[in-house]
């Protein structure tokens, strides 16, 4: 039940990180993972607080955790399409 976790500190962790590198900031492909990130994170705290979850933990805390660090993995996999895809269309066009 705290599977949102895994995806709300990456998010806070990448907006962290964004404020601090300097060629991070401006680069449109970490706004897209940005993006992603808080969008997970959002989705999974409201839909614990929707199901009066937010705050439980379940008997299987690994588990939990492993649902999250996978909602991580797809989004970044989504990202990584994203990136992919902007690229091939760049060397395309050019």
């Amino acid at each position: 039940m705290v599977c949102y976790i895994v995806p709300t500190v990456a998010a806070i962790v990448h907006g962290i990180l964004r404020k601090k590198v300097p060629r991070l900031k401006n680069d449109p492909k970490q706004q897209w993972l940005s993006f992603l990130l808080v969008g997970a994170a959002i989705f999974g705290i409201v839909d614990h607080l929707w199901n009066g979850e937010l705050f439980l933990i379940g008997k299987d805390v690994i588990s939990d955790l492993m649902l999250g660090f996978a909602i991580l993995a797809i989004v970044l996999v989504v990202w990584g399409l994203f990136v992919v895809t902007e690229i091939t269309v760049e060397k395309t066009a050019a």
